[in-house]
């Protein structure tokens, strides 16, 4: 006997439907990262969340895709186009792929959040298609904690390590993964 599956519903939002979102996308990341030490050790909590979803959702191309089952968000990701020399950074778009340092189409996807009730359900990969659905690039990069459970979702998704990353001299050392996507 099968156990039935609460359908989901993928909305889509732009930026300035961010912000109403903002409380209900910090707690589900919360609850996704709580087991996580390595995250909170490198600096990363809801109140980061919130300034960077702020930050981000000021580009016209900021695009968030909730995940909603019986009308309540159970994952949610986002991101944005945007240019190689942004995404990268000048120290380490030397050893991108050629065809991702000079692509004119890349997505930074920042953040992929799944209630933990929800992980292994396939509701990272569907708010993940929907999201370069939306974008329709034809590279994507995002940022992963090295050994993360996150990973193997990437390494399903096709995405290959690119090399380490860090936003600031004293910040985290993040691994820096890419897709060439079907775009």
């Amino acid at each position: 006997m099968s156990v039935p599956v609460t359908p989901l519903t993928l909305r889509r939002y732009g930026a300035g439907d961010a912000t109403v979102l903002l409380d209900t996308l910090a707690d589900i990341w919360a609850e996704a990262h709580a087991d996580h030490d390595d995250v909170a050790r490198a600096g990363f909590t809801p109140e980061t969340l919130r300034r960077q979803i702020t930050g981000h959702a000021k580009r016209d191309d900021f695009t968030l895709v909730a995940a909603y089952a019986d009308g309540h968000i159970v994952g949610f990701g986002y991101g944005f186009r945007c240019t190689p020399t942004y995404w990268f950074g000048a120290d380490l778009l030397p050893v991108i792929t050629t065809d991702a340092r000079t692509t004119d189409s890349l997505a930074g996807i920042c953040e992929l959040a799944i209630r933990p009730g929800w992980h292994g359900q396939g509701v990272g990969t569907r708010v993940h298609e929907a999201l370069l659905d939306a974008l329709r690039p034809q590279w994507a990069s995002l940022l992963a904690m090295p050994g993360s459970t996150a990973q193997r979702l990437y390494e399903r998704l096709g995405y290959q390590y690119a090399g380490p990353y860090r936003a600031s001299p004293n910040g985290p050392v993040l691994d820096l993964l890419l897709l060439r996507t079907r775009y």
